[in-house]
């Protein structure tokens, strides 16, 4: 029983923790984002608020109904209702209503009021997916630059290992008296620069993971390993198509579906000037004692004897209303208008980050297979610098130079591949992909 006990507990957390501690790829990060970041999560609500008008202007179209109890106590002069006649005596009234009503005719006003609310249900649905979407790209962004910082902080590692090998060999090269004591104190600097760099890079990283666990929603005091070497774009890669279905984009059927709800609220205030017809129906009854006296109709007899009923119609036409209605039509249509122009905006706009995404794509490639064979030039470059340095035919200065720009050449071509699986999907997701899986 003990050893069952002890596994139920222990094995769930020791799995726990090695999940936990798995590295995070990019699509991991924005799995993650797009289900605790803060934002979506409002937009979640904002879609439930949608969700609840929808709810009430469907109930606008049902009847009403309330009940009433009123209870009252007159003293002195007051008209005696079993006799019509004033009396100064004290009594107790109690009355009972219950009222219903139902608009029949209110110029469609609750008709478009429940086309505007679905058109805004469907807004807020594609508002969260666009939260979704800018979510898991901005992570997307962040996972980048963070990978690009672990990606300097190895090189600044590498850098400053080889820095110190390079100082140990200088140094007995002096002893030898093949190096002079200048050059073991340049290349003691560079040894100091690399260390500087290296605690230079070191803070970048964690500052760039900060921003990470941000964006994603991660508490800041978990820990986040990501997962840095970017995949290898430089064979055979291709750039994606870029489709003009723009129409279907997410950031695009926001703007459809406000211009659909302004087109609505103009039709509503159309009606503000339209007869409205309703009806109501009901039924009351009272109770009445004078005070002080011990004659009096039963309770329940005169609940029955004094019950009515009444049915009513009423029909209201608005003549004036000092210019309230046009002013509403006017501000309403003036609405529509700019959803519209707001709709042509938003669509040239997506036209043109589409074109931008896919051209950058396209020269982000390029220049991913030029640096690469700049990194093979300049490692080649570096090693010959690196023989002759140590035969004495070049100085730790030119050993410097060329060790500075085979490191830039290093971080150029990381940055560049990052760049691409960016771009990547940037297109993906102007082509109406889905480049995220919610957890």
């Amino acid at each position: 029983m003990k050893q069952c006990v002890y596994l139920l507990v222990v094995v769930p957390l020791f799995l726990a923790g090695s999940a936990a501690a798995q590295p995070w790829t990019a699509q991991r990060c924005m799995e993650y984002a797009v289900t605790h970041n803060h934002s979506v999560r409002q937009a979640r609500l904002e879609l439930d608020n949608y969700k609840a008008a929808r709810r009430g202007a469907v109930g606008r179209f049902l009847p009403s109904l309330d009940a009433s109890v009123g209870t009252q106590y007159n003293f002195g002069r007051a008209i005696d209702p079993e006799t019509n006649t004033y009396t100064d005596v004290s009594t107790f009234y109690n009355g009972y209503s219950v009222n219903a009503s139902l608009p029949v005719f209110d110029g469609f006003s609750r008709l478009h009021a429940l086309k505007a609310a679905k058109a805004a249900v469907l807004m807020g649905r594609n508002a969260l997916r666009q939260q979704q979407d800018q979510t898991a790209i901005s992570t997307l962004q962040a996972f980048a630059d963070a990978a690009y910082y672990k990606g300097l902080v190895t090189m600044a590692e590498e850098k400053q290992k080889e820095a110190g090998l390079l100082l140990r060999q200088t140094q007995l090269m002096e002893q030898v008296g093949r190096k002079s004591a200048a050059d073991v104190a340049e290349v003691a600097s560079q040894k100091a620069e690399a260390d500087y760099n290296l605690t230079r890079q070191q803070n970048l990283h964690a500052a760039a993971l900060l921003e990470l666990k941000t964006v994603m929603g991660l508490p800041v005091t978990d820990s986040l390993e990501i997962i840095g070497t970017p995949p290898d774009h430089s064979q055979g890669e291709e750039c994606l198509p870029l489709r003009n279905q723009f129409i279907s984009h997410y950031s695009l059927l926001i703007s459809h579906f406000r211009m659909e709800v302004a087109r609505h609220e103009w039709r509503q205030a159309h009606a503000s000037v339209l007869p409205a017809l309703s009806v109501t129906a009901g039924l009351s009854t009272t109770y009445y004692k004078t005070l002080h006296s011990p004659m009096a109709t039963p309770f329940t007899t005169q609940l029955q004897n004094n019950m009515g009923q009444y049915v009513g119609a009423t029909l209201s036409i608005p003549i004036f209303n000092r210019l309230q209605s046009l002013t509403a039509i006017r501000r309403a249509k003036n609405n529509y208008r700019i959803a519209c122009e707001a709709y042509e905006e938003k669509r040239l706009e997506l036209l043109k980050l589409a074109t931008q995404a896919a051209q950058d794509l396209h020269a982000y490639l390029l220049q991913t297979q030029q640096m690469e064979k700049k990194v093979a030039a300049d490692s080649l470059a570096y090693e010959l610098t690196r023989r002759q340095y140590e035969e004495g035919l070049s100085t730790a200065i030119d050993l410097h130079t060329m060790s500075a720009q085979l490191l830039n050449s290093k971080a150029t071509l990381l940055q560049c591949q990052l760049m691409v699986m960016v771009k990547k999907q940037l297109v993906r997701y102007y082509n109406g992909e889905q480049i995220w899986t919610e957890e």
